[in-house]
C-alpha cells in the first residue's frame, strides 16, 4: 500500500486492485478466564481440536476514485463496507491486492479511533494532525475552525474519555475535515451526532469536495444523504463489488434488487430474534388499519406497523425510531414517539413490550417501501438497528387521476383539500386588470 501525492497516474486519487481480506474464524472453542480453568479443561478433553473457518470479507475488488469524487460505498449489513475502509485507512492490511493512495487520509470510522483517552482534546487534535504529517504551525492556523465546527470549546481541556459520544464524534469529524487531507473518508459513525450537527458534516463535506477539490469516501445507509451528496456509488455484496457507477442510476437498483417483500416476520426461538444482550425483536409486521383490504394496502389505506420486542435491562429509557424509503431508496419521513406516546420519557422494566406506529392513508406514493429500525435509549444511544425491518408494495388507485396515466412523481401521494372561486370585482386590488380585457 502507498501513500505517494507526487505519482498519481493522472486524476486518480485512490486505485485498488484485486483487494481481498480474509479473517480465521475458530468454531468449538471455550474461553477461560483462569489458569486453572483452561488446564483442568485439556485434561478432561485432551484430543479437543478448535475448527476453524476463513471468512472473507473482501473479495477480488478493484476500482478507481478520480481527485474530488464523492463517492458513496453502499451495501447491506456485512456487504465489506467497514472492512474496505479500514484498509484504506491503514488500520488493517489486505490478505492480498494493492491499494494506491495518492494524498493524506483523514478518517472518521468508529468513535475514539485515532483519540487517546488519556489526552485532552487540545492535545488530540495536535496529536491527529501529527499523524497526518502535518507541522504544529500549520494545526494552530486551523486549530479555531476545529474547535467552533465542533462547539466543545468548554472542554478543551478535558480528557476525552470523559466526552460523551456526541462531543466525541463532533470533536474527531472537525479534525478530520478541516486538517486538509486531500482523501476524508468517513463511516456511519455520524450517525450518532444529532440532526443539526449531521445536517453541518454533509454540509462540509458538500464543500471540501465542491470547493477544496478534495476526495471523499462516505459509508452510509441513508440512501437520501448518499444521492444528495455523492456523484459516484459503489456497491458491495458478499465482500465483491457488483456495481459501480453514478450514484443517481446504482442507488435505486441497489434498492430494489434483492429485497423480497416481507410484511409479517416472526421468530419462535429467543436466539434467532435479531437484537443483542439488551434487546431482541421477536415479531414485525406491517398491515391496513381499519379498513377491509383482503391485506391489499394500496395508496389510500392507512397503516399500522407493530413491533414486539423484550427488554432485558432493568430500567431501560427507550424510544423506537423508524425510517421509511421508497423505490428509489429516498427516505420518505423518519417518526419517534413523542411525548403524546404511552410510555414516553418512562422507565421500561424488563419484559416483553409491543409498539405499534400509525400511518395515514393518502400519504405514501405507490411502490416498494422498506422500513428501517432503530431502538434508542436515553434518547442518544443507538442499541439496535435492522436495515430491512420490514418491506411492502404500495398499490396504485386510479381514483383522482383523470385523464394522467404516467408516473405520479414526488416521494409522497397526499390528498389535500382544494378550494377555488372566482374573486368579485370589489375583492380585486388595482393592479389585477384583467377584467377589463374580459369586459372589452
Amino acid at each position: 500500500m502507498s501513500s505517494n501525492p507526487h505519482k498519481a497516474s493522472g486524476d486518480i486519487a485512490v486505485s485498488v486492485r484485486g483487494v481481498s481480506k480474509s479473517y480465521s474464524i475458530a468454531h468449538n472453542s471455550v474461553k477461560h478466564t483462569m489458569v486453572g480453568e483452561a488446564i483442568m479443561h485439556r485434561l478432561k478433553n485432551p484430543f479437543a481440536r478448535e475448527e476453524h473457518e476463513t471468512f472473507w470479507a473482501l473479495k477480488d475488488v478493484s476500482f478507481d476514485i478520480l481527485r474530488g469524487d464523492v463517492v458513496g460505498i453502499i451495501g447491506r449489513n456485512g456487504a465489506g463496507k467497514s472492512t474496505l475502509l479500514k484498509i484504506l485507512s491503514r488500520i488493517t492490511e489486505p490478505t492480498a491486492g494493492q491499494i494506491d493512495l495518492y494524498g493524506r487520509v483523514g478518517s472518521l470510522l468508529e468513535v475514539g479511533t485515532g483519540f487517546h483517552p488519556e489526552l485532552t482534546g487540545r492535545e488530540n487534535v495536535y496529536l491527529n494532525g501529527a499523524i497526518l504529517g502535518m507541522r504544529r504551525p500549520e494545526i494552530t492556523r486551523h486549530f479555531d475552525a476545529i474547535v467552533a465546527f465542533a462547539e466543545v470549546e468548554k472542554f478543551l481541556d478535558t480528557p476525552v474519555k470523559r466526552y460523551s459520544s456526541g462531543m466525541y464524534v463532533r470533536l474527531a469529524f472537525a479534525v478530520a475535515a478541516h486538517l486538509n487531507p486531500e482523501i476524508l473518508v468517513v463511516d456511519e459513525v455520524l450517525a450518532v451526532g444529532d440532526a443539526p450537527f449531521q445536517k453541518k458534516c454533509l454540509g462540509k463535506m458538500h464543500d471540501v469536495a465542491e470547493k477544496e477539490g478534495r476526495t471523499v469516501l462516505f459509508v452510509s445507509h441513508n440512501m437520501t444523504a448518499v444521492q444528495s451528496l455523492c456523484n459516484k456509488a459503489i456497491w458491495l455484496q458478499n465482500g465483491a463489488v457488483l456495481e459501480q457507477g453514478a450514484a443517481d442510476s446504482v442507488v435505486p437498483r441497489y434498492f430494489n434488487v434483492g429485497i423480497g417483500k416481507m410484511t409479517d416476520r416472526c421468530w419462535d426461538n429467543m436466539n434467532d430474534c435479531p437484537g443483542n444482550d439488551k434487546i431482541r425483536v421477536q415479531r414485525m409486521s406491517v398491515r391496513p388499519h381499519g379498513v377491509n383490504s383482503g391485506g391489499v394496502v394500496t395508496v389510500h389505506s392507512p397503516l399500522v406497523l407493530e413491533f414486539d420486542y423484550w427488554n432485558f435491562q432493568p430500567e431501560a429509557y427507550l424510544n423506537l425510531s423508524l425510517q421509511v424509503y421508497n423505490k428509489n431508496g429516498i427516505n420518505v419521513f423518519n417518526t419517534f414517539p413523542t411525548h403524546e406516546a404511552d410510555w414516553y420519557g418512562k422507565p421500561f422494566p424488563r419484559g416483553l413490550y409491543r409498539s405499534r406506529c400509525y400511518i395515514p392513508g393518502d400519504l405514501l406514493n405507490d411502490g416498494t417501501h422498506r422500513v428501517e429500525l432503530f431502538v434508542i435509549e436515553n434518547q442518544g444511544t443507538l442499541l439496535f438497528h435492522l436495515e430491512d425491518a420490514l418491506v411492502f408494495d404500495v398499490e396504485d388507485s386510479m381514483e383522482y387521476r383523470g385523464a394522467w396515466h404516467g408516473e405520479w412523481a414526488g416521494a409522497s401521494r397526499p390528498h389535500l383539500k382544494w378550494h377555488t372561486e372566482m374573486v368579485t370585482p370589489s375583492e380585486q386590488t388595482p393592479s389585477q386588470s384583467g377584467l377589463s380585457m374580459l369586459t372589452a
